[in-house]
């Protein structure tokens, strides 16, 4: 009933001369999707903590981080939230690129939010199994792939776009697109729920690359715009604006609440779902390179577990014990361990993911 009132509102609104430009519905989002996480967060807040749906930190962590038990977790459900009735009422609902991004993100979080039931409610420590998770998470990320592939217009918009280059791009062809865009948002997905390890590490630096990423798709969306910049017109791609708009008024919001100390964490819920956001609308606008860029600190966070991994396993079968590199995986428990704040870590990769966005950002025009 409540989003049967909010299309409706949403139509009518919509129906109005000035609110059809799509620049005027993307502040309005912004500002929706803030008015509701802030709104909303206190009574979101109190119910986690009702249902005793509180964090546990692993033992073999920072010992500063065990003071951080029990702080309500799974708090991405109050970004999906204002998300998911910002873009009812702002989108067009009859743009596929709008419910495609919608279905994968509500999708993931979905996924993330039995992972994190599990962990908490039900006390199993490893939560949904990774198998299953993994399963799932490929079954969405290959029914988008798909989708996508057989719904563009034009093979441009399944090409390879390498940035900072007039006129190099790859054809990928159905397969190579398909198994490319799989790649992308399984990968962010897993790359964002790896770096939320820290009060507010993986909200702002996901806002900023949701902000940059909504410049390419107004651009990519529109027709003279995308020709003078050299990028593929993509039709339809600048209504995404309107959700990357409610991803960063949300966003906002939530780190009112997450910044440092928490008063409640992301859990999986909303790590998975707003990195596949960010992996789908990278897709759809041609711009995978650039996300790599952009989202440099996911992708280090993500090699960072990788290496670890299997150096430890490499060293564990050739000396018969386990070595590190890095005192602690993730990077941002590396760098705890080395001495720094949480609250240093915290800000200085929310600079570098700054510096990383505006880099991105310069390829529209440096080519």
């Amino acid at each position: 009933m409540l989003l049967e009132l909010f299309q409706w509102l949403g139509h009518h609104i919509r129906g109005f001369g000035v609110v059809s430009y799509i620049t005027l519905r993307t502040v309005l989002a912004m500002m929706t999707a803030l008015f509701f996480s802030l709104a909303l967060g206190p009574w979101v807040i109190r119910w986690l903590a009702a249902k005793k749906i509180g964090q546990a930190v692993r033992t073999d962590g920072p010992q500063t981080h065990l003071t951080k038990t029990g702080t309500p977790t799974m708090g991405g459900i109050l970004i999906l939230i204002a998300v998911a009735l910002t873009t009812l009422l702002w989108g067009n609902l009859s743009n596929r690129y709008v419910w495609t991004v919608l279905v994968v993100t509500l999708g993931f979080g979905i996924i993330g939010w039995y992972d994190d039931w599990k962990k908490v409610v039900f006390r199993d420590p490893n939560g949904l199994a990774a198998r299953w998770k993994f399963f799932w998470q490929s079954v969405l990320g290959a029914g988008a792939a798909v989708f996508l592939a057989f719904s563009t217009d034009n093979p441009a918009q399944t090409e390879l776009i390498v940035p900072f280059f007039k006129s190099i791009a790859y054809p990928l062809g159905v397969f190579g697109f398909v198994t490319l865009t799989y790649c992308v948002i399984v990968g962010t997905s897993n790359a964002v729920n790896l770096t939320d390890g820290l009060d507010g590490l993986a909200i702002m630096p996901t806002v900023m690359v949701a902000g940059a990423l909504g410049i390419f798709a107004f651009a990519s969306g529109h027709a003279e715009l995308s020709k003078y910049l050299l990028i593929p017109s993509i039709p339809g791609a600048n209504e995404l604006c309107i959700v990357l708009g409610a991803i960063v008024g949300a966003g906002l919001g939530f780190l009112w609440f997450n910044a440092y100390p928490a008063e409640v964490f992301m859990g999986d819920v909303g790590a998975l779902a707003l990195g596949a956001a960010l992996g789908c609308v990278a897709v759809i606008v041609r711009q995978e390179i650039v996300l790599f860029i952009m989202g440099g600190l996911f992708v280090v966070e993500t090699l960072s577990v990788m290496v670890q991994v299997s150096w430890f396993k490499y060293t564990k079968k050739k000396y018969g014990q386990g070595r590190r590199i890095l005192l602690m995986a993730p990077l941002h428990h590396h760098f705890e361990q080395s001495g720094w704040k949480e609250t240093q870590v915290v800000v200085r990769f929310w600079i570098i993911t700054l510096m990383l966005v505006l880099f991105g950002l310069a390829s529209l025009k440096l080519r």
